[in-house]
C-alpha cells in the first residue's frame, strides 16, 4: 500500500514544481501547422505568414540571393532551410523569425530536399555542380557528391528529391542522366548511376507514395521514368514525340515539375514549349488526353484532393492562372491574379490557394471552390510559396 502522507507531500512537491517554471505568455504560444513563407526575391528576405489567419507576421532578412529560391522544412515544421540561388543555404526559425544558421556551400544553387528522417539536407548546384549534405541540425558538412559526365566533364543538377529511407534521387542536366544516393551510412553514400536517359532532363518529380521519379526532357519531346521499387532499378522513356510533326515554339520559361501534379489514377504534366497540359495514365504511363491551355504552362499542381488542376504560364501569359476540372478534362475557371504570377501553394486541405503576383507585389488568397479572393497580402516582390504542411510530404 502507499503511504498516504508520502503520497500527499509528493503531490504537493510537483504542484510547487510545476508552479515554479513560468509559462511563457499565451500570446507567444503558437503551433507551426499553420505557419508558411513567402519569398521577396528583390530583397533577400523571407515572409513568415499565417495561413490560417492569412495574416503577415514578419520578416526574416539576410538570406542573400534569393532570384530562384526553394525551400523544405525541418520535420516538426519549426525550421525552413532556404536555398539561394547564389548557394547560401540558410536555417531559419519560423518561431524565432531568426537565422538559426547558416553556409555558403556553393557559386550557383538552385534548390534541395530534406531526407524523409529529417537528418539530412542535400542543395543540388549548378556551379561546382554536384550534391552537398549537410547535417539538418548544424548545417556541418556530410557528404559532397561530384556530378560529371562519362568524360568526366562537370554537369549541373537538377530534379533533387528525397526518397522513402535515407535517400535521394537527382538529375545530371548536362549528362543525361539519373543518380540515387542511399545514406543509410552518411559517411559512405552508395550511388546507383543511370546513364542514357534522355536529352538533357531539366527537372523531376517523385509521385506521391515513392515509386516512380519522372525527370522532364529539354534535349527531346518526352520524360524519363524509373521505378524505384525494382531491386535494379532502370530508366525508360514515356510520352515520347508528343510535340512530332508539329513546329516547336520558342520556351520562355522552363517548366516545373515539382507540383506533384498526380491526381487519383492520372498525372497531369507541362508540355514544354506548348499550350498543352499531357495526361497520362499513372499504371501504363502512356498518354490519355491533351488539355489546351492559354499558354506556356509552368507550374501544373494538383489540389490536395486530387479533384483540381490548376495551371499558371510563362510570358506574355503570365498574368493568368487557369483551373481543370479533373472529372470532364475542361478548363472551368480563369483567373488573372496579378502581373507575373510565379508561383502557387495550396493550403494543407485546399481549401484555398495562395498565388504570388511578382510585379504587382501581391499576394493574392483564393477560394477553390468560388474562386473568389478571400485576401491579399502586400509583399515585395513575391516568387515561391511554401507551407510547412510540406514537411509531412514527400518529395517537396
Amino acid at each position: 500500500m502507499i503511504d498516504r502522507r508520502a503520497f500527499l507531500f509528493a503531490a504537493g512537491a510537483g504542484g510547487l514544481a510545476l508552479a515554479g517554471c513560468a509559462a511563457p505568455p499565451a500570446a507567444l504560444l503558437r503551433g507551426t501547422g499553420d505557419l508558411g513563407v513567402v519569398v521577396e526575391r528583390a530583397r533577400g528576405t523571407l515572409a513568415i505568414v499565417d495561413t490560417s489567419q492569412r495574416t503577415l507576421l514578419g520578416e526574416v532578412a539576410g538570406l542573400g540571393d534569393l532570384s530562384h529560391a526553394s525551400v523544405v522544412f525541418s520535420r516538426d515544421a519549426r525550421f525552413a532551410y532556404v536555398f539561394g540561388r547564389d548557394g547560401g543555404l540558410t536555417k531559419v526559425d519560423l518561431l524565432e523569425r531568426r537565422i538559426a544558421a547558416r553556409v555558403m556551400q556553393a557559386g550557383n544553387s538552385i534548390g534541395g530536399a530534406i531526407s524523409a528522417d529529417g537528418s539530412l539536407v542535400a542543395a543540388q548546384n549548378y556551379t561546382p555542380g554536384g550534391v552537398r549534405v549537410f547535417d539538418a541540425r548544424t548545417l556541418a558538412p556530410v557528404a559532397d557528391i561530384p556530378a560529371a559526365d562519362v568524360n568526366g566533364k562537370p554537369s549541373r543538377v537538377v530534379g533533387l528529391v528525397d526518397l522513402p529511407g535515407r535517400r535521394f534521387a537527382w538529375s545530371l542536366l548536362d549528362a543525361d542522366a539519373i543518380w540515387i544516393a542511399d545514406f543509410s551510412d552518411p559517411a559512405a553514400p552508395k550511388l546507383t548511376k543511370l546513364a542514357g536517359i534522355g536529352r538533357m532532363p531539366y527537372d523531376a518529380l517523385v509521385t506521391p507514395d515513392g515509386r516512380h521519379y519522372i525527370a522532364g526532357l529539354f534535349g527531346e519531346d518526352g520524360l524519363a521514368l524509373v521505378d524505384l521499387w525494382q531491386a535494379t532499378p532502370s530508366a525508360r522513356r514515356i510520352l515520347a514525340g508528343y510535340g512530332r510533326g508539329e513546329q516547336p515554339l520558342p520556351v520562355y520559361k522552363m517548366p516545373h515539375l515539382r507540383g506533384w501534379a498526380v491526381a487519383g489514377r492520372r498525372a497531369y504534366l507541362p508540355a514544354i514549349g506548348r499550350h498543352e497540359v499531357l495526361v497520362v495514365d499513372t499504371d501504363s504511363w502512356l498518354e490519355v488526353g491533351r488539355i489546351p491551355v492559354a499558354g506556356q504552362p509552368v507550374f501544373v499542381m494538383a489540389r490536395p484532393d486530387g479533384r483540381q488542376v490548376w495551371v499558371n504560364f510563362a510570358v506574355p501569359d503570365y498574368d493568368r492562372v487557369q483551373v481543370i476540372d479533373v472529372l470532364t478534362q475542361r478548363i472551368v475557371q480563369t483567373l488573372t491574379p496579378g502581373k507575373a504570377v510565379l508561383h502557387m501553394e495550396f493550403t494543407p486541405r485546399g481549401e484555398a490557394v495562395w498565388i504570388s503576383s511578382r510585379d504587382d507585389n501581391r499576394v493574392s488568397v483564393i477560394d477553390t471552390q468560388s474562386f473568389a479572393t478571400l485576401a491579399t497580402l502586400a509583399i515585395d516582390a513575391p516568387s515561391g510559396i511554401f507551407f510547412t504542411s510540406r514537411a509531412g510530404r514527400m518529395g517537396l
